[in-house]
């Protein structure tokens, strides 16, 4: 079977507030056409189909108009698409059977009988081509039943245990199929979480899945009979522990600037039992990001340089030079006016220090530069917090922006 593997998309997302929708439109129209182009049997998108749990009407208008077209417009026979954890379980689920008129399969969380969750996909003459298992980004409280007063690092030990044996029990029960078929099929398997090795950049954007020590999935923790193994969650492509079979296709765009200069792909596996052929398939850009830094003038010539390209860029700067400049916005937009080049971000580093070591300083400032996180750790040090206490208070801050995170907002 031949099988098209993204994920990530993170339809909605935006970039220090600038609105992304015409990169992701380009993005799903050039899909489309791959789509065509390479005839795939199935698309698997695992994952993080949205930024938030409550995507703009934008967002979810791109999305279904991809569906129908793919639906009507190309070969793709199935459809396979997994929840992540940015999204809404109840948001991906509630067209769940009228998309599978369409072969459109979606799992936005774990069904109430795992089986159920077992995709037997069938060519046009009705003959199984493969077996899905269609995993989604796994809770806690969805695989097991939390213990009262459990300790932080049993919680870990426990919820990586629940993750290996729910997925030890649906490729089991997906075998059994497998050996009722009068010829093999292969054994496809998506996923959603960290797995241990993975590679991610610092402003990524990637979340946290698991508060605690354990935060990561073992590669060998999968069982052996998955023929290809399709991830999300990480916005790197890569390959996990050097299974050519298992693999993360990464996010179709540059989520920050610290992914720049990173190609992004799409993944295209021919995929037999025992047996995957891979091609990374290169996603052009949309929409170009640079990051620039340095003193004044090294950033006013990198700039020039960038107007000199004529096209639209969009730029981050971090002004690192030893002299404090006021007006330093100013003195950028000068060199970039009335062009392509749009300075979307402005770190003027020895300016926030100065204000920051001043005894009275904006805060409005200071909480412009920093994630709830920095925060709440400033907010211990302000109030003397002894440091055993901060390690405890910062775990139980960690499990309420976690919980926020995953909170399905749109179920009942």
């Amino acid at each position: 079977m031949k099988i098209f593997h993204t994920s990530d998309w993170h339809l909605g997302r935006t970039l220090y507030a600038k609105k992304r929708y015409v990169e992701f439109e380009a993005f799903l129209n050039w899909l489309i056409e791959q789509i065509q182009l390479k005839s795939p049997d199935l698309l698997i998108v695992a994952g993080d189909i949205f930024d938030t749990t409550t995507p703009s009407n934008k967002a979810q208008e791109l999305y279904y108009q991809f569906l129908c077209k793919v639906a009507a417009n190309t070969a793709c026979r199935h459809m396979v698409i997994v929840g992540g954890n940015h999204d809404s379980p109840s948001l991906l689920n509630a067209p769940k059977q009228l998309l599978k008129q369409l072969k459109i399969h979606v799992v936005g969380n774990i069904s109430p009988d795992y089986r159920d969750d077992v995709l037997e996909l069938k060519d046009l003459n009705g003959i199984t081509q493969a077996l899905v298992c269609a995993i989604p980004y796994l809770r806690d409280r969805d695989i097991r039943i939390l213990e009262e007063y459990e300790l932080a690092e049993d919680k870990d030990k426990n919820f990586m245990q629940a993750i290996q044996d729910y997925y030890a029990k649906v490729c089991e029960h997906a075998e059994v199929l497998r050996q009722q078929l009068e010829h093999p099929v292969p054994i496809i398997a998506t996923g959603h979480l960290f797995v241990t090795g993975g590679k991610t950049l610092k402003d990524d954007g990637v979340r946290e899945l698991y508060v605690g020590s354990l935060a990561q999935f073992a590669a060998n923790d999968f069982p052996p009979n998955i023929d290809y193994l399709a991830l999300g969650h990480l916005h790197v492509p890569q390959i996990v522990a050097s299974k050519d079979n298992y693999r993360y296709s990464g996010s179709p765009l540059a989520m920050g600037f610290g992914e720049a200069r990173q190609q992004k792909i799409i993944i295209e596996a021919d995929v037999n039992v025992g047996n995957v052929t891979i091609t990374e398939i290169a996603i052009p850009k949309f929409q170009s990001l640079e990051r620039v830094a340095g003193d004044l003038n090294t950033i006013k010539l990198a700039l020039t340089n960038l107007v000199n390209r004529d096209e639209s860029i969009w730029v981050e700067v971090d002004y690192t030079g030893q002299e404090i400049v006021t007006n330093l916005q100013q003195e950028l937009q000068t060199v970039v006016i009335n062009t392509q080049v749009e300075l979307i971000k402005i770190h003027n580093s020895q300016l926030l220090a100065q204000v920051l070591s001043s005894a009275e300083y904006d805060a409005g400032i200071e909480l412009a530069n920093l994630n709830p996180e920095q925060v709440f750790d400033k907010c211990l040090t302000m109030n003397n917090i002894p440091a055993k206490q901060q390690e405890e208070l910062k775990e139980c801050f960690a499990q309420i922006m976690q919980d926020l995170a995953t909170h399905d907002v749109r179920a009942e």
